[in-house]
């Protein structure tokens, strides 16, 4: 891949978005992961002057901090941390005196407020300042749906929606993010020891495999293929409800 060509496009491309937009700049959630790492960067080149990262620790673990806050140091990008746990706990403990499951159907729902939360959050942020929400979403990820609706797929842009994981860490190589970040196993944070392979049930390597050459295993295939088809909502508007002109009348 042409990594500076890329670069160039992307940064044009974000530059040309938030402009239709009537925007001034771009607020992007920094998770302490290679994607929004690369994401930051990009935005930051974009936007030297009208780019806010905000940092939204939820339960999240020490080490996804600490990156994060390497990343936007050295990089010497503006930023703030919103602690977000208070508010969990606070909106889990109202949710759960109606409604209470058990094993890991609750912790699922419990996982998907993060995101949630994150995301109104940088709603706010962008809304305060006239920016955009920028996503940190790759192709891979798109594919299968692996995202929170409403959540880390809420937002205005996804500059990293036509690469593949395996490009956006030839990108973060590119872009000298640090190697601690690229090499860190992939993971959403949504609980503890949570990695993103595990939970998709495959390796980005496969995943990646089959959208750029339409090869690997049977099983892998086939577990690409139902991801895909059942996270269709998850890739489209929500449907309307279209009334006949017969029944109008």
């Amino acid at each position: 891949m042409n990594c500076e060509a890329v670069v160039q496009h992307l940064v044009t491309w974000l530059r040309e978005k938030v402009e239709e937009a009537g925007a001034r700049g771009v607020v992007i959630g920094v998770s302490g992961g290679v994607d929004s790492a690369v994401a930051a960067v990009l935005a930051q080149k974009a936007f030297p002057d009208n780019c806010m990262a905000l940092v939204l620790p939820c339960e999240s673990s020490t080490e996804d901090l600490i990156h994060s806050r390497l990343l936007l140091d050295r990089f010497n990008m503006p930023y703030r941390v919103v602690e977000l746990d208070n508010v969990y706990q606070l909106l889990i403990t109202k949710l759960e005196s109606y409604i209470k499951l058990d094993g890991s159907k609750r912790r699922l729902l419990r996982a998907n407020l993060k995101p949630r939360l994150r995301m109104t959050t940088l709603y706010y942020s962008a809304q305060a300042r006239g920016y955009l929400v920028l996503g940190t979403t790759n192709k891979s990820e798109i594919t299968v749906g692996y995202s929170t609706k409403h959540g880390d797929s809420g937002v205005d842009l996804q500059i990293l929606g036509d690469l593949l994981k395996r490009e956006v860490l030839e990108l973060a190589n590119y872009l000298h993010i640090p190697s601690v970040i690229i090499n860190k196993t992939p993971s959403g944070g949504l609980w503890v020891g949570q990695t993103d392979e595990e939970e998709m049930g495959i390796s980005y390597e496969q995943l990646d495999d089959y959208i750029q050459y339409k090869q690997g295993e049977t099983d892998v295939i086939e577990r690409i293929q139902h991801l895909n088809q059942i996270s269709q909502h998850k890739r489209q508007m929500p449907p309307i409800a279209r009334i006949p002109e017969e029944i109008r009348k």
